[in-house]
């Protein structure tokens, strides 16, 4: 027991979501093992630092950009994970809009770039293994919690909601019953503002109540979709 010798990581897997497209932060390897290749942001954690603070510092270190609320996924740990030896990686993820951030590559980054969920480049170590855990643990999220409100314009007609929610769940859902749902929750406020797209006739906008949203996100409420 004396002799262990594991070491920790964090890995951050960084959704992003804007007009019907979900992408993921990636960057290119700098040193081995991997070099060159791509990965999930990433590395290890400091004597004295905590999960949190680890995994915000590799984030901005190698690609930049700082994200306020980051949920831990899984604990990955299978011994041969790793060319390095026996390294654990504790995984967070998040869900943003990627244009509102500057992205630039440093420390042990070569590049950072956003990829379309399908079409992703092979990824380093289990990194796959991680995005497809945390793609599920998203899908599984957003049917019994209101997330994703803060993805959309401050003022959104209702279809861009649907959007959002036929892409992260990636699949189609039942619009009337979709609606009546989220209504029923009481976080949108309908705006008199209308907009028109295409031929169709001008629909309202809404905007959701952030009070009323933040309290029913804290409580975790199911609205299964």
């Amino acid at each position: 027991m004396g002799n262990q010798k594991i070491r920790l990581t964090v890995d951050a897997v960084v959704f992003g979501y804007e007009d019907g497209i979900i992408s993921v932060l990636l960057i290119k390897r700098k040193y081995e093992p991997y070099k060159g290749k791509w990965a999930i942001p990433g590395g290890f954690i400091l004597e004295n630092e905590s999960l949190k603070k680890a995994v915000e510092r590799e984030l901005q270190e190698e690609t930049g950009i700082k994200i306020s609320y980051l949920e831990q996924l899984y604990t990955f740990g299978k011994p041969d994970r790793d060319p390095r030896g026996r390294i654990v990686s504790i995984a967070y993820f998040g869900l943003v809009r990627p244009n509102v951030f500057s992205i630039s590559a440093s420390t042990d980054a070569e590049e950072v770039q956003w990829f379309n969920i399908d079409d992703l480049p092979k990824l380093s170590f289990d990194h796959k293994e991680i995005l497809n855990v945390a793609t599920q643990r998203l899908r599984g999220k957003i049917t019994y919690e209101p997330i994703g409100f803060e993805l959309l314009d401050k003022k959104f007609p209702f279809s861009d909601l649907e959007k959002l929610y036929t892409t992260l769940l990636g699949r189609k859902i039942d619009r009337r019953n979709f609606r009546k749902k989220i209504i029923s929750l009481n976080v949108l406020d309908e705006l008199e503002e209308k907009i028109s797209k295409g031929s169709g006739r001008p629909a309202n906008l809404f905007k959701f109540n952030q009070e009323r949203y933040f309290h029913l996100k804290e409580k975790g409420i199911i609205f299964e979709i």
